[in-house]
């Protein structure tokens, strides 16, 4: 396999590979294995007329994708690593002459990582913050811990009142025509929750089981439904059930069943210990943000849009895998957000960019400050790997090797960098 090189600038390369004929040859074999089956010929059951009649009739064109796509996927890597480049995104394929019995060519142009120079990252001015917890915060959270452990009771003689749980039927109408999805009966529904149309729920406040009322609400601009956004419109709603949330007192006896404290007093305040190292957290990582932001702000570095476009789709790989955990298909996010997949990405960029560059100014403090990671400062990582995924430090060791291994320590070796800038700063 030969690989050429060619600047295109901006940190930006082209690299030509040419593939051996005979190694094209064996990816159009495995092409020709791979769609077989789905060709008849007269005279030939499927997938059993051979290679050269197929050949004839349809002309060795019709193998020539799933050719390209087996010898690129073949040779791309090593093409890649042979070239020298430190390549930071996906390859842009563009195939130059592709031939049964010859030698395949294609183009692949890719960013590569730049050269970064540093501005100041030691001793940056930070606005200093103290972290403090109010006595009103640890009784929110008392209050968090009240509505977790309610009792539900019944309500069939009083009116809806705020944070109610409702049952109720619906029917919605745009100008006295039903629309599609404005119909429930029994539907659930907590006062104040916020989950409908805004001032919907608060208009069933003061209702009465088998009282019925028509709502009036207005769709917001940026809904998701195209025929409903601004519309003005019009709910007749039933009651149909109350339950309403009875809260236990904050006393010595409910810290005592839901902690492991003997007093309320007690259990304040290891609240309130547990508020102040969150703020703390928050506070650090709020400093190296703004450390950070600093010293990108005065260092240099000729990022390509390739390298942009890469951080950005791969965010929105993470987010859309984050939310099928949830339960909801990234196809359906776009659909009611009204964006396609190529907008979401580009809706992305600027915080990617914000991510590309702060990568690339700590690697380059790693580099200037020559950072290095104990095998003890790994083990560790591997202990906390293995405490997070619930799996044995030896087989997490097993997983992580080679270039794997290598990136797990240079990502170690980035966070100590970031430790370095923030520690280095100047609270003013």
């Amino acid at each position: 396999m030969n690989v050429k090189t060619e600047d295109l600038g901006k940190n930006s390369f082209k690299l030509t590979i040419e593939v051996e004929a005979e190694k094209f040859t064996d990816a159009y074999n495995q092409a020709y294995q791979k769609n077989k089956n789905k060709i008849q010929l007269q005279g030939f059951r499927k997938g059993k007329a051979p290679l050269a009649l197929i050949e004839k009739v349809y002309g060795p064109s019709v193998f020539y994708e799933d050719a390209a796509d087996i010898a690129i996927n073949d040779t791309y890597a090593d093409a890649a690593e042979q070239s020298g480049l430190e390549i930071v995104s996906r390859p842009e394929i563009d195939l130059v002459k592709i031939e049964k019995g010859s030698e395949f060519i294609y183009t692949a142009v890719v960013a590569v990582k730049p050269e970064v120079k540093l501005g100041t990252y030691k001793g940056v001015e930070v606005e200093k913050h103290e972290a403090e917890v109010t006595d009103a915060e640890v009784d929110a959270e008392i209050e968090k811990y009240r509505d977790q452990n309610a009792r539900s009771i019944t309500i069939e003689d009083q009116p809806v009142q705020d944070k109610d749980i409702i049952k109720l039927d619906y029917e919605g109408s745009v100008d006295g025509v039903p629309f599609e999805g404005g119909k429930a009966e029994n539907a659930e529904l907590v006062i104040g929750s916020h989950t409908f149309i805004d001032n919907f729920e608060e208009q069933l406040i003061g209702m009465n089981i088998g009282d019925e009322k028509e709502i009036n609400v207005t769709f917001p601009e940026q809904y998701h439904a195209e025929n409903l956004k601004g519309k003005a419109a019009v709910f007749k709603c039933k009651i149909n059930a109350i339950t309403r949330k009875e809260l236990p007192e904050a006393d010595d006896e409910f810290a005592q069943e839901i902690s492991e404290f003997d007093t309320l007093a007690e259990f304040k305040e290891d609240i309130k210990k547990k508020l102040l190292e969150s703020k703390e957290k928050e506070l650090k990582q709020a400093k190296e943000d703004e450390v950070l932001a600093k010293v990108i702000e005065t260092s240099e570095m000729d990022i390509p849009d390739a390298m942009v476009e890469n951080e950005a789709r791969q965010m929105v790989e993470d987010f859309a895998q984050r939310l099928q955990y949830q339960g909801m298909p990234f196809e359906q996010y776009l659909k009611y957000s009204g964006m396609t997949a190529q907008q979401f990405v580009d809706q992305t960029k600027p915080q990617a960019l914000k991510r590309v560059q702060a990568r690339l100014v700590l690697e380059a403090i790693v580099d200037a400050e020559k950072i290095e990671t104990s095998d003890e400062e790994v083990d560790q990582e591997f202990t906390t790997m293995a405490e997070q995924y619930k799996m044995e430090k030896d087989k997490i060791r097993e997983l992580i090797v080679g270039k794997e291994l290598e990136n797990m320590k240079r990502n170690i070796a980035v966070g100590k960098a970031a430790d370095l800038i923030r520690e280095a700063a100047v609270e003013k």
